[in-house]
């Protein structure tokens, strides 16, 4: 959904009872299928469920927390994405009954659909972490991972004299699974040219540092380029802000153990799951998730039911351009299927993930299901280039707020092959 922090929903409900589509979430899934679904069907009737008043581009809060992008440029109102023509309910969703084709709202009524889009994103669960909601925003704790903390986490750098950094990440899923590392890197780099004496370890319930061996080959060089100790198994569930302690859980070979670690700065991503309302649906999986085949991106059990983006099983990467993926894939399957024709369009599972390995450089993350290397362009992703951040900060802003009104932009990822030996990195 479009949150960054949770605005309240209007108290109007809506005016009409059915909708030949019904798109429940209008981030940036839910409003990109919209604008896509009303450039090809002008006459089709859409609404669009989804309470917040602002949209966020949440992408850029890792370059606010280094210094390096304004928090207010990363927030527009929602309603100047919701295409003309389309409607938008203003409520929160809080039960799905799709047997009957309706969604209920939080007001008390419901809503009736031909066709079912599901985008609701995915849920940040900082309950999860003990004292972390306490001691967040204060205390040199922070997170990238919301819009009023991420400021916080420049002026934590900024302040830094030297000690113990500490950054946390939690077990997958979570969306863009590259931030913990973004901020871990460019805040290596601002206190590397401050020469400050920072003791720096990232924490991180996987056993390696980046999902795909291909570049986490190359991530390695760069956590030790920055003298950053990893921290593999170390999975974080509480924080004392007051006494500067975090707690971890130990998992090696099976055995989980409990530790301390001091800290004068910590970031923290937050644990993530499945939104509330969908654990427990007759559209969510064991685990919670909208379950859809992973290709067309329909349904496994309603046919007029399709998802996309954080909210679903489908084996990828959460990232927007993950979205910029999908979007057009469920637009022309969900019409396909409307005009009881087989579904053509496939999504090949591909996400993109620049990694800022500084203040300045970026390393271009792009693939595809199974760890499948696709990069846009026919040179070597794991070298961090300097034009890549202009892309970061300057163009895919601009492409973003472009995709929610329709306009996808040059798709241009493929598979290559490239050597296996990792080339010369300089972060």
């Amino acid at each position: 959904m479009a949150n960054g922090v949770d605005a309240p929903a209007s108290n109007s409900s809506p005016s009409k009872t059915f909708h030949d589509v019904l798109i429940v979430g209008g981030g940036a899934a839910g409003t990109t299928v919209a604008s896509l679904l009303k450039r090809r069907q002008p006459g089709l009737d859409i609404a669009v469920i989804e309470p917040s008043k602002d949209h966020w581009y949440q992408p850029a809060w890792t370059l606010v927390g280094a210094g390096a992008f304004d928090v207010e440029k990363t927030r527009r109102p929602t309603q100047s994405f919701i295409p003309r023509g389309v409607k938008w309910i203003q409520r929160r969703a809080i039960g799905f009954a799709p047997t009957e084709n309706r969604v209920d709202l939080d007001d008390g009524s419901s809503v009736s659909y031909g066709s079912l889009v599901v985008a609701l994103g995915i849920q940040l669960d900082w309950h999860k972490i003990e004292g972390l909601e306490a001691t967040l925003g204060k205390n040199g704790v922070s997170s990238n991972y919301r819009a009023d903390t991420a400021p916080y986490t420049w002026k934590c750098i900024r302040e830094f004299q030297g000690g113990r950094a500490l950054f946390t990440q939690p077990a997958m899923p979570i969306k863009c699974a590259g931030a913990p590392q973004k901020i871990l890197y460019m805040a290596a780099d601002r206190f590397k040219t401050r020469g400050l004496n920072a003791d720096m370890s990232f924490f991180t319930p996987g056993a390696a540092i980046f999902g795909v061996p291909f570049y986490a080959k190359a991530l390695d060089k760069v956590v030790a380029s920055y003298g950053i100790t990893p921290k593999f198994g170390h999975n974080l569930v509480a924080v004392d802000g007051l006494r500067r302690r975090a707690t971890f859980d130990v998992t090696i070979d099976g055995k989980t153990t409990r530790e301390d670690s001091g800290f004068d700065f910590l970031h923290v991503v937050p644990p993530q799951s499945a939104p509330e309302v969908l654990k427990g649906s007759p559209l969510a999986d064991a685990a919670g998730w909208v379950s859809v085949d992973k290709q067309t991106l329909r349904h496994t059990q309603f046919s007029n039911v399709f998802g996309l983006g954080d909210c679903t099983n489908t084996p990828n990467s959460k990232t927007a351009a993950a979205v910029r993926a999908q979007a057009p894939v469920v637009a022309a399957n969900l019409l396909s299927a409307r005009e009881g024709s087989e579904l053509q369009a496939r999504y090949d599972g591909y996400a993109s993930c620049p990694l800022t390995t500084s203040v300045g450089r970026i390393m271009l993350a792009e693939f595809a299901y199974d760890g499948v290397v696709t990069p846009s362009f026919p040179i070597d992703p794991r070298v961090p280039r300097r034009a890549y951040w202009w892309l970061k900060k300057s163009y895919l802003p601009s492409l973003y707020w472009q995709m929610l009104k329709g306009s996808l932009g040059p798709d241009w990822h493929a598979a290559r092959t490239f050597p296996e030996a990792v080339p010369a990195i300089h972060p």
